[in-house]
């Protein structure tokens, strides 16, 4: 059973929300205010955020804002008044993931909370932890660490770990690291690939146990053991 935390000042809005989901059986808890719903949300595990733009003592522009600082993955449902365009704009740009403009039908209301839902489960199954001895490499928060211990990398060198940790113990050609890494546009005449390759091998390798990317002489590259 999912749960949802609706934030909404209107209490005629906020009951006509909650009576209507948990008759399509949602748990769903309400604040008439943006500092009560950030409690409600720190205290509680949510599948799900319907939030009002205009809320009292804590706006929700910044209720979004403070969400999505800390929990960067939960769907957000944005209410925002008819034709308040900068409105809508605002709310997305602080991370909400979709919109519905007050008064709305409740068929509709949950029809997008359901897409959203899908989406975010969708999101859960396609996400792995990849491993290779003791490299790990996390592609729901594009994380990756060695030994326990954080790499940080630049999205090209998050790329090309990826795409080796799919392809362990495979020889890949320049041409084709350029062609998925870059795209097929890429001047593979140029070292490019080759310095990317020694900035990558330096963050995965230096200060720990093992090489890990090796050179295949006249071919290209392998993740292996040495």
């Amino acid at each position: 059973m999912n749960r949802i935390c609706l934030i909404e000042d209107e209490h005629k809005v906020a009951a006509f929300i909650k009576n209507g989901l948990e008759e399509h059986e949602y748990l769903v808890n309400v604040a008439t205010d943006g500092a009560r719903g950030i409690e409600l949300i720190e205290n509680n595990n949510y599948d799900l955020l319907i939030l009002d733009i205009m809320l009292p003592v804590v706006s929700g522009i910044d209720v979004c804002k403070h969400v999505r600082a800390t929990n960067p993955h939960i769907p957000i449902l944005m209410l925002t008044a008819l034709g308040a365009v900068d409105d809508k704009v605002a709310g997305l740009k602080a991370g909400a993931d979709d919109y519905l403009v007050k008064p709305f039908h409740f068929i509709e209301l949950l029809a997008r909370i359901e897409a959203l839902l899908r989406r975010q489960t969708m999101e859960k199954v396609d996400a792995e932890i990849l491993k290779f001895d003791d490299l790990e490499l996390d592609t729901s928060g594009k994380t990756a660490t060695r030994a326990g211990k954080t790499i940080v990398l630049t999205a090209k060198e998050y790329a090309l770990l990826e795409l080796f940790m799919r392809n362990q113990g495979k020889i890949l050609t320049r041409q084709y690291i350029a062609e998925r890494v870059w795209g097929i546009g890429f001047d593979t005449g140029t070292n490019f690939i080759d310095v990317y390759m020694s900035f990558l091998r330096n963050k995965i390798e230096k200060g720990f146990d093992g090489k890990l990317l090796h050179t295949a002489i006249g071919m290209g590259y392998v993740l292996k053991k040495a």
